[in-house]
């Protein structure tokens, strides 16, 4: 939940999704979705990523690194893994929020793509980005 903090604090909105997630969706989300999760030598964990397919695409969501982990290359191997996971799919598209420099950094330096913006509110634009696994498919 830490984690979520920072961005909550990015766009001074503290209901956010996964701050106000009840347990009762977590558990449902857990039977849809693959989970993945960095965990420390005494199995704390201090990082996860989630994903599901359909049809052709991977959608990877919620990559979170708790706070003083971070810059560590945990984000970079949770998203490695989740992709070598799903690595027959032939598209992969996850959405963060357009203020959220550090994600979008990383999300690049991985080879996804913006592909389209959509407003969530006034204070809030939902950038999605994609990657395919064969490059040659990139819009």
């Amino acid at each position: 939940m830490r984690a979520y903090l920072s961005e909550a604090e990015i766009y001074n909105d503290y209901s956010l999704p996964p701050l106000i997630q009840t347990l009762k969706e977590i558990k449902q989300e857990f039977s849809q979705q693959v989970f993945l999760k960095a965990t420390e030598e005494d199995r704390n964990i201090i990082g996860s990523v989630r994903a599901y397919l359909e049809k052709e695409t991977a959608y990877i969501g919620r990559l979170i690194v708790k706070p003083d982990s971070q810059n560590k290359g945990i984000g970079t191997r949770l998203m490695q893994a989740i992709e070598q996971h799903f690595k027959f799919a032939d598209r992969y598209e996850l959405f963060t929020g357009y203020k959220s420099a550090r994600n979008l950094y990383l999300y690049q330096k991985l080879g996804y793509l913006e592909f389209k913006r959509i407003p969530v509110n006034d204070s809030l634009m939902m950038v999605f980005l994609e990657k395919y696994r064969n490059n040659n498919q990139q819009r």
